[in-house]
């Protein structure tokens, strides 16, 4: 079983059920969730004129093969209502693989680690979370150090209703 972790989020609706709909659907299609961290709430990252995001991190142990898992995390984006327009737009879910073992990938439809995670406190708040010690591949570092190192200055929060 492949161990991946994952970032979903999203800004548009019903946030929170958004959510809780996209790790269901994951635990369903895609594999066990072994760990969950708390829900985050953040301002928009690039695009900042529309709704503060939700984010999550997902543990999963999986035994699809990283493009399988792409593809299925993908259709259930779309199937949640996810319209793909510009970078940084709103969305109702997004789903990103942020680790996947300690696989190092790159394709023009892959790259793993996700090549921007170390620069984005809404992903490092919520990773450090459950996995602080988890050693980034390519830049041997924990998520700890890379989350002290983060540049962004984005005010990441527990959400609570």
């Amino acid at each position: 079983m492949n161990k991946v972790y994952l970032l979903t989020g999203g800004n548009m609706g019903n946030r929170l059920q958004h959510l809780h709909n996209a790790a269901k659907v994951i635990a369903k299609e895609c594999g066990k969730i072994v760990v969950q961290s708390s829900v985050y709430q953040t301002a928009a990252w690039g695009n900042e004129d529309q709704p503060d995001f939700l984010n999550q991190v997902l543990l999963i142990k999986t035994e699809f093969r990283p493009m399988e898992l792409l593809d299925s995390l993908l259709a259930i984006e779309h199937t949640m209502g996810r319209a793909r327009g510009k970078q940084n737009d709103p969305r109702t879910i997004d789903i990103d693989i942020l680790f996947y073992d300690q696989l190092v990938l790159n394709t023009a439809a892959l790259r793993v680690p996700h090549p921007r995670l170390h620069l984005r406190r809404f992903v490092l708040v919520p990773l450090f979370e459950i996995a602080p010690e988890l050693m980034h591949p390519v830049l041997h570092k924990s998520i700890g150090q890379l989350l002290q190192e983060c540049p962004d200055e984005l005010n990441v929060k527990k959400f609570s209703l």
